[in-house]
């Protein structure tokens, strides 16, 4: 598995750059062949694809992992795959080539695949604008849904929070700032009006959060600013929060004369709930102490996944069930080694038993 894993973390995949994501595809569609003895299907979406495995019949059990990376090109150059006290480090192998490789493992290791399929995208660090509704076809009526995301420490993913992301822009009327300022309507000072609005909608106690993150304005230092923006991100644990939100976001009032306010974006994951997991992580609990391996835990995460888009259609998903480590979007980012066959051996373990 370690050969495998320096070999896919060898082929960068920026999320952002369609031939590489494409090339890091094919790579795993190699391992595909290799070990379960045929090839996926490369399902085109314009310029950019992802990659489906079936093994035959009607979808029972999906697995469900990605193949983009946050990491520009280059980076490998400066910080190339390595395997150091047990720990396997470089760019995406943590988050989440991984788990692909485990994943494929996993399959290996059973008989009958009928049933069975792995689904691996290309834009999920970016909000899977392209892999969406792929997803959704692919799993709907799906026993249960797989989420090869990596774990750190081990603990499984039962609860994502639904993300949303706006942009909320603030359209003004230019003017000098020193001869006439009176005679325009300042985006900025509008702007900072919104966003101490925006502020106010989070719900600490029902884990809601609104964070204003990059924000702009003007053009220039002598002139009143025509335009102004800024980004909205957007967690919540409940549908009913982010409906809220979302409300809340598209009744804003301009409050400076002369200006006006656009909203853009919107909900972009749904939540994970962990209703969605219950009976997943149960069932991988027992496979767990079957195996051998030590007790397994859980964790609440404010981070989305398409595991998000898979629970919020009703089919029930277990995440976090890639690589054991740290680090994910963040140099150093590792694996833990011994880990790995474990983890297949989980994966393994729950598949056999959803689909006898």
């Amino acid at each position: 598995m370690i050969d495998e894993l320096e070999a896919l973390v060898a082929v960068e995949s920026p999320s952002d750059d369609d031939e590489a994501t494409a090339a890091a595809a094919r790579l795993v569609d190699d391992l595909l062949a290799e070990h379960l003895g045929s090839r996926g299907t490369w399902i085109a979406d314009g310029p950019r694809g992802h990659l489906l495995w079936s093994g035959g019949g009607p979808l029972e059990v999906l697995l469900l992992g990605h193949v983009d990376t946050v990491w520009p090109h280059g980076t490998t150059a400066r910080w190339p795959f390595e395997v150091r006290d047990g720990r396997a480090s470089g760019p995406g192998a943590f988050d989440m080539k991984a788990g692909l490789v485990q994943g494929i493992r996993a399959l290996a290791s059973l008989d009958d695949l009928t049933g069975v399929g792995f689904l691996v995208t290309t834009d999920e660090e970016v909000g899977s604008p392209t892999s969406r509704a792929l997803i959704e076809d692919t799993a709907r009526g799906a026993r249960a849904c797989l989420v090869l995301e990596p774990s750190a420490d081990g603990a499984l993913k039962t609860t994502r929070k639904g993300v949303s992301v706006y942009s909320l822009v603030v359209h003004g009327r230019a003017a000098h700032a020193g001869l006439e300022p009176e005679k325009g309507a300042n985006a900025a000072v509008e702007l900072a009006h919104q966003v101490l609005s925006v502020l106010e909608l989070a719900d600490a106690g029902l884990g809601t959060t609104v964070t204003p993150t990059l924000a702009s304005a003007g053009t220039t230092t002598n002139t009143v600013p025509a335009r102004a923006s800024v980004a909205i991100d957007v967690r919540a644990a409940e549908p009913a929060e982010q409906l809220r939100v979302d409300a809340a976001l598209r009744s804003l009032v301009a409050r400076v004369p002369g200006a006006s306010l656009e909203l853009l974006g919107g909900p972009n994951r749904p939540p994970l709930p962990a209703s969605s997991s219950a009976d997943l992580l149960q069932r991988a609990r027992r496979i767990t102490a079957e195996l051998g391996l030590p007790p397994l835990t859980d964790v609440a995460v404010g981070g989305g996944s398409d595991g998000n888009f898979t629970a919020g259609i009703g089919v029930p998903t277990l995440d976090g069930l890639g690589a054991v480590g740290a680090g994910a979007h963040a140099e150093g980012e590792h694996v833990l080694v011994e880990a790995m066959p474990q983890r297949a051996a989980l994966v393994a373990g729950l598949v056999r038993e959803l689909m006898s």
